[in-house]
């Protein structure tokens, strides 16, 4: 692993959960670890609901727009979480795999997105006390 580790989040659209997790770890790790979301078929916005269930703690996930995942992206990260979609991802020797079984937020209201984006959190802060950055 890098002196700045890369985590990889994977979904099949990349709109929601794995925009998400991508959210939380930049708003918790800043600069320390490279942070990347992808999917497999990439939807065509990030879920207006994820959005708001995380502007709702401070944090925008409209910069990043939903991108396919390609094989350079993979394997170049050292981390690779997928989301628990039965998203198949290229498997490479060294690398860290975590599968995150999460609801999908697709189609859900506020109220059942609140649950997810907190579980999402809570994950991510313990991928980050597992990682080689200093922060927490």
């Amino acid at each position: 692993m890098s002196a700045r580790p890369s985590v990889l989040f994977v979904c099949v659209h990349n709109a929601g959960r794995s925009q998400m997790a991508a959210g939380w770890l930049r708003h918790l790790a800043g600069d320390t670890v490279e942070v990347r979301s992808a999917g497999s078929d990439p939807a065509d916005r990030v879920n207006p609901v994820a959005v708001e269930a995380m502007r709702e703690v401070g944090i925008d996930i409209t910069a990043d727009p939903p991108r396919k995942l390609d094989w350079d992206t993979a394997e170049s990260s050292d981390v690779l979480v997928t989301m628990g979609c039965g998203d198949v991802c290229p498997v490479f020797p060294g690398k860290r795999y975590l599968d995150w079984q999460l609801d999908d937020p697709a189609g859900r209201d506020l109220d059942a997105v609140r649950p997810i984006r907190d579980a999402i959190r809570a994950r991510v802060e313990q991928l980050l006390a597992e990682l080689p950055t200093g922060t927490r």
